[in-house]
């Protein structure tokens, strides 16, 4: 794709100015914990983040930004979102040369005054001498969107690096306070504990030991209650270490009121989680991807559902699916990466969370590694092949076309943004337009995903600059 569609860039043109400000909304009646732990302006409407780490900002190549659109009835859009850097006020630090702000999000209402609150870690941050030691910054939500921030510092800065390179957010003890849990190059992961503030961040800090190879670390975390007892469990996916031998693994960690245990380490390697309700029973389930692929004996990767229950979650994968299993579009091919990036979401209304799996990789045609997405339905059984479909920039209604090195799945998100009670379809291209990127919205529907009024938006549009390669899109909010 070299350009944004026509129908969509003389609307954008003539709003951008006004986009640079978030609409201002009138304050909830009372304090109370976010309905959404993605609603940063307390609406109702779900928002969308997305990042650019690599982007220039105040001449610092690699400094990093992010993207928030808001939701609101009629979707996202250019004109309703919030640019923030290191450089926005209010922002702990300084933009600066390889810092990578945006590298990894989470999200969740960390001080429960109703809206909810952006996690932005920044990887390559210098910390005195430490170079790469990494910092996480919380930016609060509000009435108006999100401004100002704090920032929730490594409590070992000597013992690893890259803190920051993994995040998510959960109540881990079951309080009712959102916790934190942060990844790092070590083989440990870092806990606030909920009851922040504005004023003095966490209430405390506690470290959980994993077996996973230093110098890599938890490098995809995600939680979710797997048992049905309210309290959120943490899935780790990382270089699992066994008996002295390294396999990429994905972990759950039962949350409990003394803090994260019973540790279950699930059966397939697989580098990346994401966690919904597959069969509507009342328990989160983990899909899983390997989208490496040699490992489980197909060439461009595959995906695994484990079951949740009330004694947790099955270590044996209910079912594994590849390009080539039954009803997937495509085929299984070295080095499509297929499962690189898994979104959980009930995309038409039926009570079952349906799966966005991206490979970004894909060739189609003559275009190599450009990439596709495909939606499996969630249902009573689990995760079925039936009307699987894929998604390209060669798919009717998609804008753009399918270009070598797009990496169109680069990240993917379900989220309902419109509050239609369908989740939409969020999808990257980090190489986009020779590392531009892009981001493309499809909405949801009683009959599934559909390409009726796509929409795409480019670095510009959304107040990014486009020197260097910013590489928009890269993350999107889990």
């Amino acid at each position: 794709m070299r350009s944004n569609p026509t129908s969509l860039s003389t609307a954008l043109a003539a709003l951008l100015v006004a986009g640079l400000t978030p609409l201002v909304l009138a304050a909830p009646a009372s304090a109370a914990t976010a309905r959404y732990h993605d609603d940063f302006n307390g609406d109702g409407y779900r928002d969308l983040v997305t990042t650019a780490p690599s982007a220039t900002v105040g001449g610092q190549t690699g400094a990093g930004a992010v993207v928030v659109a808001y939701g609101s009835k009629s979707g996202i859009s250019a004109t309703r979102r919030t640019v923030v850097t290191q450089n926005s006020s209010g922002i702990p630090g300084t933009a600066e040369r390889g810092d990578r702000f945006g590298s990894a999000l989470a999200s969740g209402d960390l001080n429960n005054d109703g809206y909810a609150d952006l996690v932005v870690s920044a990887p390559g941050e210098d910390l005195g001498s430490d170079v790469d030691g990494g910092t996480v910054i919380i930016v609060w939500g509000s009435a108006s969107g999100l401004s100002g921030g704090r920032t929730s510092a490594d409590p070992a800065p000597t013992a690893h690096d890259l803190f920051g390179q993994s995040l998510t957010v959960g109540d881990f003890s079951g309080d009712g306070r959102p916790d934190l849990a942060v990844g790092s190059t070590g083989a440990d992961l870092w806990v606030s504990k909920g009851g922040f503030t504005k004023a003095s961040g966490a209430a405390s800090k506690y470290r959980v030991t994993a077996p996973i190879r230093t110098g890599r670390g938890a490098t995809s975390l995600a939680s979710g209650d797997v048992n049905g007892d309210g309290t959120a469990d943490l899935v780790v996916s990382g270089a699992y270490l066994d008996d002295r031998t390294a396999y990429y693994a994905t972990m759950v960690y039962q949350g409990s009121a003394s803090g994260l245990a019973q540790r279950t380490v699930l059966a397939e390697d697989s580098e990346t989680a994401a966690v919904g309700d597959i069969n509507s029973d009342g328990y989160d389930d983990v899909l899983t991807g390997e989208y490496a692929g040699a490992a489980e004996g197909n060439l461009g990767g595959s995906v695994s559902t484990h079951l949740g229950g009330a004694t947790g979650v099955d270590p044996e994968p209910g079912r594994t699916i590849d390009q080539d299993t039954a009803g997937v579009p495509g085929a299984d091919e070295t080095n499509d990466g297929f499962g690189w990036s898994l979104s959980l979401g009930d995309v038409n209304g039926d009570g079952y969370d349906d799966a966005a799996v991206s490979a970004h990789y894909e060739k189609i045609g003559s275009a190599d590694l450009t990439g596709t997405v495909t939606l499996l339905r969630g249902s009573a059984s689990g995760l079925t092949t039936s009307g699987a479909r894929s998604f390209s920039q060669d798919t009717d209604g998609v804008p753009g076309a399918s270009e070598t090195n797009d990496h169109f799945g680069a990240a993917v998100h379900l989220a309902d943004l419109d509050g239609d009670g369908h989740a939409d379809l969020s999808v990257s291209a980090d190489g986009e337009n020779g590392g531009d990127g892009a981001l493309w919205h499809l909405r949801g529907a009683a009959a599934g995903l559909t390409t009726s009024r796509s929409v795409t938006f480019g670095p510009s549009s959304l107040g990014v600059s486009t020197s260097g390669s910013p590489r928009l899109g890269a993350v999107l909010l889990p």
